[in-house]
């Protein structure tokens, strides 16, 4: 080895020290962030020392995923991981594939017979102890419908066949709202954000469509509607879970009837009350899809000045909260419950309560992946 080759080595092996060092610097100089805007979602704090939870191995876990997640600039070496990926013709990060024209489409894996049973037991057991009340079922695919964007060779479960699946379990008088079709002939229209796991607004619509026509309500047109631009610029979840950047943002639609019901909603739990189904501050924040009903709730009561006196209980997902507010205009009262916060009775609500109606509204991969639902009789 030559004397160059040898001063080459210890330049190279002090700058890389002198990296690792400025980075420990910077680490300890950095205060720690509570959360994540990029990724819009609530950051590790450091865990506290024990001799007990070091010895079970929990500190050294623990404190692993802390310094992961409050790493100096940890966004730029983010961007610079998924950008060299992309280079090199990575098409998949963190569970979400880069698809076609910018779209970001969530990995699904068919469910187990065990889980489609668990779930359709579950909500047996709700019907058998409430069996006059008209039940309705809608699970939702989700961008993954859109076959022609994703990446080639992209595995993927068939989420229509998983759909199917728990439609053949059900017994006959709870009605199935299959609005599968209905969004796959629509798939040109926008009916699914690039950015984030939700539909859009006119996704919304055609499902809300074809429930209207289950349930024997008259829908509205799109002519009833302004629909009205609100924002130009939301990056969704699948943008923050990814980590791919340099992509298009996503605008956001609502669909504001021309001739409005008067409105009251109820957010029970928190005790606040409001007269719109929309937070309109909340498209300065970074999760601008909650804008519909401020997000996800244990239980939201929406009063209208319907004149027929109709209740519905709906049981959701963060979907339901783009399609509620065309509902909303159908019926004197709504009471929705997100099982994941929810933690009262569901078969107690339904008595005190004297609901006509009740839908179950999901996305088929929330639907199989939380097993909040499972706990409905609890």
């Amino acid at each position: 080895m030559t004397s160059y080759d040898k001063r080459t080595r210890t330049v190279t092996g002090l700058l890389f020290l002198l990296f690792i060092l400025v980075v420990a610097v910077l680490n300890i100089l950095t205060p720690d962030q509570a959360f994540s805007e990029s990724e819009n979602r609530v950051l590790e704090k450091k865990p506290p020392f024990s001799l007990r939870s070091l010895l079970a191995g929990k500190f050294t876990s623990d404190y692993e995923a802390y310094i992961t997640d409050q790493f100096a600039f940890r966004d730029v070496w983010i961007g610079l991981k998924t950008d060299a990926d992309r280079v090199m013709g990575k098409k998949d990060s963190n569970g979400v594939y880069l698809g076609k024209d910018g779209y970001l489409i969530q990995h699904f894996s068919s469910p187990l017979d065990a889980e489609v049973n668990d779930r359709v037991q579950a909500i047996q057991s709700i019907h058998q102890t409430t069996p006059d009340l008209r039940k309705y079922i809608m699970l939702v695919p989700t961008a993954a419908l859109l076959q022609d964007k994703l990446p080639a060779y992209a595995p993927m479960g068939d989420e229509h066949a998983a759909l199917n699946r728990v439609r053949q379990s059900l017994p006959s008088d709870i009605r199935f709202v299959d609005v599968y079709p209905a969004l796959s002939a629509g798939r040109e229209d926008a009916i699914f954000y690039k950015t984030d796991h939700h539909w859009t607004s006119k996704g919304a619509y055609d499902a809300y469509r074809v429930l209207c026509k289950q349930m024997g309500i008259v829908p509205k047109d799109e002519a009833a509607f302004n629909i009205r631009q609100v924002t130009d610029a939301f990056y969704g979840s699948l943008y923050s879970k990814s980590g791919f950047r340099h992509l298009q943002p996503d605008r956001i639609d609502l669909y504001l009837p021309k001739e409005e019901r008067k409105k009251k909603v109820d957010y029970v739990d928190e005790g606040r009350t409001t007269d719109s189904l929309y937070q309109m501050d909340n498209l300065s924040k970074k999760d601008k899809y909650t804008v519909f009903l401020n997000g996800n709730h244990a239980l939201v009561r929406i009063t209208t000045d319907h004149p027929d006196g109709k209740k519905l209980l709906v049981v959701k997902d963060s979907y339901a909260n783009s399609l509620i507010p065309f509902l909303a205009e159908h019926f004197a009262e709504i009471d929705v419950v997100d099982l994941r916060y929810y933690e009262e009775s569901v078969a107690k609500l339904i008595q005190d309560r004297q609901f006509h109606d009740m839908l179950f509204l999901y996305n088929v991969k929330t639907f199989f992946e939380d097993t909040s639902i499972l706990n409905i009789m609890e």
